[in-house]
């Protein structure tokens, strides 16, 4: 999503310099200005546009990160049981 956004405002900044509405930049700069340019709007468009998604994959992550430790807690349990029972014997 954030890359169909970066293309439109890559496409929109081109026809907006071609236009003549916004400046082409200075000597053969003009394909890096464009690039630049679309990347200063894009940043903060996606930030904005994107921000139920991101919610939505921080909550995801979180919670494979919470059964990612409880499984390492558990093998960690395990283990040390194994370690104590054969201590023991």
């Amino acid at each position: 999503m954030r890359l169909g956004i970066f293309v439109g405002c890559l496409v929109l900044v081109a026809v907006l310099v071609n236009v003549g509405w916004v400046p082409a930049g200075l000597g053969d700069a003009n394909p890096a200005w464009v690039v630049l340019l679309a990347l200063v709007i894009s940043a903060p468009l996606s930030f904005v546009l994107l921000r139920k998604q991101r919610d939505e994959m921080s909550e995801q992550i979180a919670g494979r990160v919470a059964g990612a430790k409880d499984k390492l807690a558990a093998n960690r349990n395990q283990e040390d049981a194994a370690d104590d029972a054969a201590r023991v014997s």
